[in-house]
């Protein structure tokens, strides 16, 4: 039995997304309603339109949040690594991987949304501010002499294709869990001799 409570203006959108956070893990985005939200809350039906007015808008924002700590996350990822970009490449590919498999179902929403002709400018300049991050990483790579020369995104956009794919099977079950870290060790090598410099001679 919830008890209806008084949230502050911040805190019922903070406490909604929660909330819609955990339904979408346990139950997918199909089950998300800003009634049953509202309910789950102990707060009126009509509250959650304060913030939200329909249910496109709260996955909206969902989406924005799972971008944000995505970011938030691969940033985190360089810190104390070596400089080299496999060690580099490496760290992001446990951050995503990670982020993909603890969060499946926000990962769904926050690329099926990123793709809608009609996604906002905020959604879509936080969904570009990791793969910056990546898209950074490669070119630092160039000139360290350590990734093929070309294009940027030419040479990205393969890998993190394959590192995508990776993390979309072992977020839906496809992979066996123990297959994760050494899987995951095999298909760092792999990507970083697909983005190495060809050998001349």
């Amino acid at each position: 039995m919830h008890t209806r409570r008084r949230y502050h203006h911040g805190d019922l959108r903070a406490a909604l997304l929660a909330r819609a956070q955990e339904t979408l893990r346990e139950k997918g985005p199909a089950a998300l309603s800003l009634r049953e939200l509202a309910r789950d809350l102990g707060v009126s039906h009509a509250a959650p339109s304060r913030h939200f007015k329909d249910k496109q808008a709260l996955l909206d924002a969902l989406a924005l949040t799972g971008f944000d700590r995505l970011a938030e996350i691969i940033t985190a990822s360089q810190e104390g690594v070596g400089e080299s970009f496999a060690e580099r490449f490496a760290a992001v590919a446990r951050a995503y991987v990670g982020f993909a498999t603890a969060n499946a179902e926000l990962l769904d929403v926050m690329y099926s949304i990123k793709h809608n002709p009609e996604a906002s400018e905020d959604l879509v300049a936080a969904s570009q501010r990791w793969t910056g991050r990546t898209t950074e990483l490669i070119a630092e790579g160039q000139r360290r002499g350590e990734v093929r020369e070309g294009p940027v995104e030419r040479v990205g956009i393969p890998a993190f294709a394959t590192l995508h794919g990776y993390a979309d099977l072992m977020a839906s079950g496809a992979l066996p869990p123990e297959a994760n870290d050494r899987g995951l060790d095999e298909l760092v090598a792999y990507i970083v001799r697909g983005c190495a410099p060809e050998k001349t001679g």
